[in-house]
C-alpha cells in the first residue's frame, strides 16, 4: 500500500477516501494500475458493491449490526463497550473530584459576605429637568460674578418611582467634572439611600443609570439568534450557559468572599462548569469526554504555568479593583490566587471551543475512512488545529487587551518606556493572563486531537 499520502501536507489522510465506493473495497489504495494489469469488468457486467449504509438503506432487510447509522454531522452515535469504560475509568474520579471539591470549599453556615462599608439602599428615579449653574448649597444664592476658576454644578431634579420616598420631588447637585456622568431630562436613574430623613437631598446621591431594560432586550436577541440557528442543541446551550453563572454566583463568588483558596475555587467550579457545559450541549458521547480530559489537562497546564510566573515576576494581584474588594471585605484575601483564579475561568469558554472542535474533526476523519490508525488521525487532526489555534490565540489576546484598554492608556501617559510600561503591576498581570491563557490553548490542540485519536482508532467500524 502506498502510504505517500498519508503524510502528504496537502491533503494529508483524506486523499485515502475513494471517490467511488463501488470500485474497491474500504481502505483500499488509489494507486495507479501497474501497466499491463487486467482491467475490471464494466459495471454492467459484474455486480455492483455498494457502500455499507447505501447497502442497508436500500435493502428490504437491515443488516444486525450497525443499522441506522449513517455518516453524516448529526449526534454521535454510542462508543462500543470498550471505549466506554475506558471512558469511565478517567472520567469518573475527575467528576467525583469536583464533586468533592465544591462540596468542601462551599461556605455551609457561614453568613454571606458583607461590605464593611455602607452601600445605601438603591432607589429608582426619573430625572425630571437639570440645570446648569454654580456649586450652592440648599438656600444659598449667588452674589456677583463667580471666580473665574468656578467649576459649574449641574442641579438636577428628579422624581423618586419606588421606595420610602415614591412620588417625592428631589433636587441633587453634583460639581461638572470629566468623570461625571451627564445626566438629562428624561433619564432614569439608580440613588443610593442612606436610610437618612426622605426629605433631606443629603440622604441620597445619584449612582448610576437603570440599564434593566436594554440588557434585557439584548439578551432576548441574543437567545432568539441562538435558538434560530442551533435550535434544540442552541437551547440545550443557552441552559448550559444558565448553569455555568449559576456555578459562578452560587458557589465561585461565596466561596471566595467567605477566605477559602480562589485557585482552588476555580479549579472546581471550572470543573462543574466543564461538565455540565460540555455534556448538556453536546451529549453524552465519546468525543464530548475526550473533549472533556483535554479541556481538564489543558486548564492543570494554564493553572501551572499562571502560578509559576506570576510568582517569578512578584506579581501580588492587588491591582485598583482587588484593593477596593479587599477594604470593603475587612479581612485579607489572596490576591494571587484571585489573579490565578481569573485566569483559568477566563480561559475556559476558549478551551470548550478548541477542544470540541478537535475531537470532532477527528471522528469525521475517521468516519471518512475507517482503515485510518490513530497516528494518521493524529496527523491530520493536528494539522486541521494549527488553523483553528492561531484565531483562537488572537481571541484571547484582544478579548484580555480590550478588558485592559483603560490600564493600557492611563499607563501610557507615564511618560515612561516601553520597559517599564510592561513591567507595571497592572500590565504584568494582563501579559501573564494572556500568555499562559494561550500557552493552554496552544497545548490543547495536541493534548486533545492524541486523545481523540487514541480513542477513535479504538472504535469499531460498526460503531462509527
Amino acid at each position: 500500500m502506498n502510504r505517500r499520502d498519508l503524510s502528504d501536507d496537502d491533503t494529508g489522510p483524506i486523499r485515502r477516501v475513494t471517490d467511488t465506493p463501488s470500485d474497491r473495497s474500504p481502505g483500499t489504495s488509489r494507486s495507479p494500475r501497474p501497466e499491463g494489469a487486467r482491467r475490471p469488468r464494466p459495471p454492467a457486467q459484474r455486480p455492483r458493491q455498494a457502500e455499507p449504509g447505501r447497502r442497508r438503506a436500500a435493502e428490504p432487510k437491515p443488516e444486525p449490526v450497525g443499522h441506522g447509522h449513517t455518516h453524516g454531522h448529526g449526534p454521535a452515535a454510542p462508543a462500543s463497550r470498550r471505549v466506554r469504560l475506558l471512558l469511565m475509568w478517567l472520567l469518573i474520579p475527575l467528576a467525583v473530584a469536583t464533586v468533592a471539591g465544591m462540596i468542601l470549599l462551599y461556605p455551609w453556615g457561614k453568613d454571606p459576605a458583607k461590605s464593611v462599608f455602607p452601600q445605601g439602599v438603591p432607589v429608582n428615579a426619573t430625572v425630571t429637568g437639570t440645570i446648569t449653574g454654580p456649586c450652592l448649597a440648599e438656600g444659598q444664592v449667588q452674589v456677583g460674578e463667580p471666580p473665574p476658576d468656578a467649576k459649574p454644578c449641574l442641579t438636577s431634579e428628579l422624581t423618586m418611582t419606588d421606595g420610602p420616598g415614591a412620588g417625592k420631588p428631589l433636587k441633587l447637585t453634583l460639581p461638572i467634572e470629566p468623570s461625571t456622568p451627564r445626566f438629562a431630562a428624561g433619564d432614569k436613574v439608580v440613588l443610593s439611600y442612606n436610610g437618612g430623613d426622605v426629605a433631606n437631598p443629603a440622604s441620597f446621591q445619584i449612582v448610576d443609570f437603570q440599564r434593566g431594560t436594554p440588557l434585557l432586550l439584548l439578551a432576548g436577541l441574543f437567545a432568539l439568534a441562538v435558538i434560530v440557528l442551533g435550535r434544540w442543541q442552541g437551547l440545550a446551550a443557552l441552559i448550559a450557559l444558565g448553569l455555568s453563572f449559576l456555578v459562578l454566583a452560587l458557589f465561585v463568588l461565596p466561596s471566595i468572599l467567605a477566605g477559602e483558596s480562589p485557585l482552588l475555587v476555580a479549579i472546581a467550579g471550572a470543573g462543574a462548569i466543564m461538565f455540565v457545559a460540555l455534556y448538556l450541549t453536546h451529549g453524552l458521547s465519546a468525543r464530548t469526554s475526550v473533549a472533556v480530559l483535554g479541556t481538564l489537562v489543558s486548564l492543570v497546564l494554564i493553572g501551572v504555568l499562571s502560578a509559576i510566573f506570576s510568582a517569578a515576576a512578584s506579581l501580588t494581584g492587588l491591582d485598583d479593583s482587588t484593593s477596593q474588594l479587599i477594604g470593603s471585605l475587612g479581612h485579607g484575601i489572596d490576591a494571587r490566587g484571585l489573579l490565578l483564579a481569573g485566569v483559568v475561568i477566563g480561559a475556559l469558554g476558549v478551551l470548550d471551543d478548541v477542544t470540541v472542535t478537535q475531537t470532532s474533526a477527528v471522528w469525521e476523519l475517521r468516519r471518512a475512512n475507517p482503515s485510518l490508525g490513530w497516528r494518521e488521525l493524529y496527523g491530520a487532526g493536528l494539522r486541521i488545529g494549527r488553523d483553528h489555534v492561531g484565531s483562537a490565540v488572537n481571541t484571547l489576546v484582544m478579548a484580555y487587551a480590550g478588558a485592559a484598554l483603560p490600564v493600557l492608556l492611563y499607563t501610557s501617559l507615564s511618560g515612561v518606556g516601553l520597559g517599564s510600561i510592561l513591567g507595571a503591576e497592572n500590565i504584568a498581570q494582563e501579559i501573564v493572563r494572556t500568555l499562559a491563557g494561550s500557552v493552554g490553548i496552544v497545548a490543547a490542540v495536541p493534548v486533545t486531537t492524541v486523545l481523540a485519536a487514541l480513542i477513535a482508532s479504538r472504535e469499531p467500524q460498526e460503531s462509527l
